[in-house]
C-alpha cells in the first residue's frame, strides 16, 4: 500500500516558527526529508526525527535548478511509493518559491498517494512585520526578480512592489556562490517608473531569534552597489497616489473628496 506525503515549512527563524501542526506531522512520519537554508537548521531537524535526511546535497548533482527540484520531488514521492509516511520540510513556507514541494504534491496525487501541504511563516510575512507595511494599504505586486525583467512585468507606481531573489538575478543553476549580477538592469527598469531618486528597501529576514533583520534603504540609482545577500528581497514603496474612478466610486456608494 502507498504511504503518504506531508509537506511542511519550518518558518524563517530557527526553531521558533515551526507550527504545532507541522511538528505533529514530523512526529507521525516514518521518514523526514528536509531542505533548509543553513547547516544549523539541518542539524536541528535531524534531532527532531530518528530517520531524518537532507536533500540539500542534490544541489550538487548538476543541471538546472528545475532539474534539481525535480530530483528532490522524486525522492519525496519514491519514499511514499514504498509505503512510508513521508514528511518533507522546507525553509520558510514550503509553498512560496517552493517548486520541489509543489512538484512532489502533484506527482504523489497523480499516483493516488495522499498528499497535503501545511501553511507556514514565509519571508513575506516577516517583511510585513519588520518593515511595518500592509499590502491592504496600497495593493501589492510580487514577482521573481528574473521573471520581472525577462517578461517585463507591469509596474504600478501607486502600489507596493516586491521583487524576490534579487541576489540571484539571471542564475538558472544551483547557486552556491551568488554573483549578484544584473542589478543594474533591475535599477534601470525601476527608474523608468519611479525615478532614480526613489528609495527602496533591501530586506532579509532574520534566521535566528537573537539576530536582527537586514534592512538597507537605498536610492534606485544606488541599487547596483547596495549590500545584497543571497536571500535578499527588494521592497519598493509606492511613489504616487492611485488614480480615482469617480463614476465607479459613486456607484459603490463610496464618498470621495476632490
Amino acid at each position: 500500500m502507498p504511504g503518504s506525503v506531508t509537506i511542511v515549512g519550518t518558518g524563517i527563524r530557527l526553531g521558533t516558527q515551526l507550527t504545532p501542526e507541522a511538528r505533529a506531522a514530523i512526529d507521525r512520519a516514518d521518514e523526514l526529508l528536509h531542505v533548509v537554508a543553513d547547516p544549523l537548521a539541518a542539524r536541528w531537524l535531524d534531532r527532531l526525527h530518528a530517520n531524518a535526511r537532507s536533500l540539500t546535497p542534490l544541489y550538487d548533482s548538476g543541471g538546472s535548478r528545475h532539474e534539481i527540484y525535480s530530483r528532490m520531488a522524486d525522492e519525496v514521492v519514491a519514499a511514499a511509493r514504498a509505503g512510508r509516511r513521508v514528511c518533507a520540510a522546507f525553509y520558510g513556507n514550503a509553498g512560496v518559491f517552493g517548486r520541489p514541494a509543489h512538484l512532489a504534491i502533484r506527482r504523489a496525487r497523480a499516483e493516488g498517494i495522499p498528499a497535503r501541504m501545511l501553511p507556514a511563516v514565509s519571508a513575506q510575512d516577516c517583511l510585513v512585520a519588520d518593515l511595518g507595511v500592509d499590502p491592504g494599504d496600497h495593493g501589492w505586486l510580487s514577482y521573481d526578480a528574473t521573471d520581472f525583467l525577462v517578461h517585463r512585468r507591469p509596474i504600478d507606481a501607486a502600489c507596493a512592489l516586491v521583487l524576490w531573489q534579487i541576489g540571484v538575478v539571471g542564475e538558472t543553476g544551483a547557486v552556491a556562490d551568488p554573483k549578484y549580477r544584473h542589478l543594474d538592469l533591475v535599477a534601470d527598469r525601476l527608474a523608468e517608473v519611479y525615478g532614480k531618486e526613489h528609495e527602496v528597501v533591501v530586506y532579509e529576514a532574520s534566521a535566528y531569534p537573537v539576530a536582527q533583520p537586514i534592512i538597507e534603504r537605498v536610492r534606485i540609482d544606488d541599487l547596483p552597489s547596495a549590500p545584497i545577500t543571497g536571500l535578499a528581497t527588494l521592497y519598493v514603496p509606492p511613489s504616487s497616489p492611485p488614480s480615482l474612478d469617480e463614476a465607479t466610486a459613486a456607484r459603490l456608494g463610496i464618498a470621495t473628496s476632490s
